[in-house]
């Protein structure tokens, strides 16, 4: 049977889920290609309600859906947000003898290191709930020391004392020989049988003891949590939806879990949500034919990029969680500067500021009229003339635009500006140059340049900015999705199955890892056919993604280099080695063909593909006309600008700027010289053309 008439067998009815602190966005994809959008309120004090809500809300509308075979895939910030704000369960860590004060010390790193007065970071676990025990394992693997029963006894007793919800355990060097530390967990957890216990090397078997330590924490801390909120959440999605519905949490890593894999391991959904975003990004590329793009993912509070080469998302190991490290990959996305909520001030030197602090959707931007006096990005975009206060969320909800005016005055009077629009026009500029130089230094660290990227935007304020920071930096476009403000909801709809396996090696030389290279990959191909045949999801095929961890002998941090199945296949260790050699000089520009190589850490993804139903086709449309021009003001003067709906672009219709394209969700800003052509899967792709060019089209 061909892929596609496995996936016309099984394709059941998917509906991504995002939730978000103001809105919980749904987008409904069915097997024949027809796709819904629901927008609910959200509930912060019990998000599940609002999911409830919103499913019950697409029932009413596709009422075939109660009792039938439905995915319903959820992006949650709920761990990302506990750990942020503090709100964890208390639990204890259990160390090797000499490592309590591992937490402490950290990497001796100061939070701002020009200012000896900044505060240090607390630990994420304090001292006091901090355990040594004699347990020891070798670098080799070998076992050195064993607490005896007595010291166990006493052990869990101070640890139930201590008034502890979960124990983490990281012993030195468990990544290397995990059997120590698993059966020491087991000892702990037969005289605590009410507390989890959490084992590093049963999370994530990699070097470097202090992250190790880190990632195992987290993951306690947020599992009585999140395994409350899965339990709340099943019964609400079985009462609106039925039993029959197979519910998964994207992960960070842009694929998605089963309930049962996040409620054991609630790390791998900590960044889900920006995760998804990316993953349709990258979606949306390969539809397109674009080989190479940023995902530009501008809300409220930040914007946020993510690098796509090749119709796939970029992943890290060099997160972050607040300060604290997460050395498990995840989707490379990395905040660039403000969002849309963004506050817009003068500082104590006549200096024009565009965030870090935002407004937040309570006051929100002056324009809201619920009592904000500070104005912020959104307030610049409505003073010129980029939104129509009558026609903002699709008319719901009118924009005050003359105090967006007043509040601007303020600033232009502060910066000696003759008047709103050129403070607003001034304040963009600022954070667009911010922008741009976090993206410059971003590339750079990969080898790139910004010139060949086309952006993908979306969120509530993307693809208004997009063209500012296109032609700030140089890149080649634009490629601007449907349904922008629901786009995370459809990156989970989107997602493939997909779980990260890894295996710690510490530093062997690759000519002698020999066989041992080969037969670890064996086994982490078994553990992740095993998880995945768990997951309960009919899959239309299976692949395996190899990525090697090395560098060059005496070299302190390492490149994750992507193996080909092809070189895993033939056992070839000159070609893996081939393989470092340029993924080094692509990045520092040269390479030590005759240098020791040495392999840090092996990586193994497993993913189960899902049936894609894709982004609906457009019919072929004429050229639209503008349903009515308006004024916008752009470089220091007031210039006129079309205005077409999104709807009126079919499948090849074009239009030039300056002009604006509206949505319920956001509007598209072309300046003069742009123009945008709608693809046969509604995306809008933007370049900019010379007055020739246009003339001749």
């Amino acid at each position: 049977m061909t892929k596609a008439a496995l996936a016309a067998e099984v394709a059941v009815p998917t509906i991504g889920i995002d939730v978000g602190g103001t809105f919980t966005d749904f987008v409904l994809q069915m097997p024949d290609g027809r796709m819904l959008l629901h927008k609910q309120p959200s509930t912060p004090a019990d998000p599940s309600e609002a999911l409830q809500s919103g499913l019950e809300a697409l029932v009413s509308r596709e009422p075939g859906l109660a009792g039938a075979p439905v995915r319903i895939v959820h992006g949650t910030t709920i761990a990302l947000n506990a750990v942020l704000q503090q709100k964890v369960a208390p639990i204890a860590l259990v160390v090797s003898q000499g490592s309590r004060d591992m937490l402490e010390i950290a990497r001796i790193r100061l939070p701002r290191p020009f200012d000896i007065r900044a505060p240090r970071e607390e630990p994420i676990v304090p001292r006091s709930r901090v355990f040594e025990v004699t347990t020891r394992i070798a670098a080799t693997g070998s076992l050195i020391a064993d607490a005896d029963d007595s010291e166990i006894d006493a052990l869990c007793q101070k640890i139930a004392q201590s008034g502890v919800r979960a124990v983490s355990v990281a012993l030195l060097n468990a990544y290397v020989a995990p059997a120590a530390e698993a059966a020491l967990a087991d000892r702990i957890a037969a005289r605590l049988p009410g507390l989890l216990v959490t084992r590093s090397a049963g999370i994530w078997p990699e070097m470097r003891e202090y992250e190790r330590a880190v990632v195992a924490c987290l993951n306690a801390q947020v599992h009585p949590l999140m395994q409350t909120y899965l339990s709340r959440l099943e019964g609400r999605v079985r009462a609106a939806v039925g039993d029959r519905a197979v519910i998964q949490l994207t992960s960070s890593a842009g694929g998605m879990l089963g309930i049962e894999s996040s409620g054991e391991r609630p790390i791998d959904t900590l960044l889900s949500g920006p995760a998804s975003g990316a993953t349709a990004a990258a979606r949306v590329c390969d539809l397109s034919g674009i080989d190479a793009a940023i995902s530009f993912d501008m809300g409220g509070t930040s914007a946020d990029i993510a690098v796509i080469r090749g119709g796939a998302v970029e992943f890290t190991t060099k997160a972050r969680i607040g300060e604290l490290p997460l050395m498990m990959p995840v989707v490379g996305v990395s905040s660039i500067g403000a969002g849309g909520g963004s506050i817009v001030s003068v500082d104590a030197y006549g200096v024009l500021k565009v965030g870090p602090e935002s407004a937040g959707a309570n006051p929100g931007p002056v324009a809201y009229n619920l009592g904000a006096t500070r104005p912020t990005v959104t307030d610049c975009y409505l003073v010129l003339g980029l939104i129509d206060p009558d026609a903002f969320l699709g008319g719901t909800m009118k924009l005050a635009r003359d105090k967006s005016v007043a509040a601007l005055a303020e600033i232009a009077a502060r910066l000696n500006l003759p008047t709103a629009e050129a403070a607003a026009e001034a304040a963009l500029r600022v954070a667009t140059a911010r922008m741009a130089a976090e993206l410059f230094k971003l590339l750079a660290q990969r080898g790139e340049e910004p010139g060949k990227y086309m952006i993908v935007p979306f969120g509530g304020a993307g693809p208004t900015h997009a063209a500012m920071l296109a032609e700030e930096a140089g890149m080649v476009g634009l490629a601007i999705p449907p349904a922008a403000a629901t786009f995370c909801a459809l990156g989970g709809a989107m997602a493939d199955v997909r779980r990260e396996f890894v295996r710690g090696i510490g530093h062997a030389r690759l000519r002698d890892v020999g066989d041992r290279l080969w037969q670890n990959w064996a086994e982490l191909e078994a553990q992740g056919r095993d998880w995945l045949d768990g997951e309960g999801v009919a899959f239309i095929g299976r692949q395996e993604v190899y990525a090697l961890d090395m560098r060059y002998a005496g070299q302190s941090f390492s490149i994750t280099t992507p193996i080909s199945s092809d070189i895993r296949a033939a056992q070839d260790l000159a070609a893996v080695a081939e393989a470092f050699h340029r993924e080094h000089e692509a990045i520092y520009g040269f390479r030590e063909d005759d240098g020791n190589v040495e392999v840090v850490t092996q990586r193994m993804s497993i993913i189960g593909e899902v049936p894609k139903f894709g982004l609906p086709e457009l019919a072929p449309a004429e050229h639209p006309t503008p349903r009515g021009h308006r004024k916008v003001y752009h470089k220091g003067s007031w210039i006129e600008a079309a205005v077409y709906r999104r709807e009126q672009f079919g499948a090849g219709s074009t239009a030039y700027g300056p002009a604006i394209v509206e949505q319920d969700d956001t509007c598209t800003w072309l300046p003069p010289g742009w123009s945008v052509t709608a693809n046969r899967f509604g995306v809008l792709l933007m370049t900019k053309k010379s007055e020739e060019a246009r003339h001749a089209a």
